[in-house]
This record gives C-alpha cells, structure tokens and sequence, in this order.
C-alpha cells in the first residue's frame, strides 16, 4: 500500500486528532474517511450533501421564475439574461455559437 507524509500546522493536526477520537477511529483512518467523503466516493459525504443544496435552490430559483415571469415576463426576462451574463463571465455556461 502506498505511502504519504504530510506535514500539519499543530491547530489543524490537533483537530485531525479531535475529530478522530470523536469518531472513535485512528488519524490515519479518519483523514482516509474525510478524503473519501470530499471526493464522492460517499454518498452521504461531501458531494452528496452538495447535491442535495444545489436542488434545493434549482426548485427554489424555478418557483420564483414561474411567479415572476407569470407577473412580469419583462423582469423574468432580464434577470434571466443578468444570470446567464454571470455564468459566463465565471466559465459555468459556453457561449453559443452566433455571437453570444
């Protein structure tokens, strides 16, 4: 099995160490567990929780579309333009071809 070493500050080992005696485990298996919930392999972990937040607002966010675009489509509209100008300013949507 292969090896690393890394190297803490005291206050995050020390909390490494907290978090380990809290879950009744070793250090090592302990940051094993946190790895493994950070990068997915654990449904309930990291992403899972994730997962669950971002549908959460993707309901939220279409509640209030259909409300406001049902009241004023003029500001549906606009925010949906301001929105879509954001995810591409933060590289989270491709622009389409055209010139868009």
């Amino acid at each position: 099995m292969p090896r690393i070493t890394i190297r803490f500050k005291d206050a995050l080992f020390e909390r490494l160490v907290g978090g380990a005696r809290a879950s009744d485990t070793t250090v090592p298996d302990y940051v094993r567990d946190i790895l493994n919930r950070f990068e997915g392999m654990d449904a309930g972990g990291y992403h899972g929780r994730f997962d669950e937040v971002q549908a959460t607002l993707i309901q939220v966010f279409a509640i209030l579309a259909a409300s406001v675009g049902t009241r004023r489509p003029d500001i549906l509209q606009k925010g949906m333009e301001d929105a879509r100008a954001l995810l591409l300013e933060r590289g989270l949507l491709e622009a389409e071809e055209g010139g868009q």
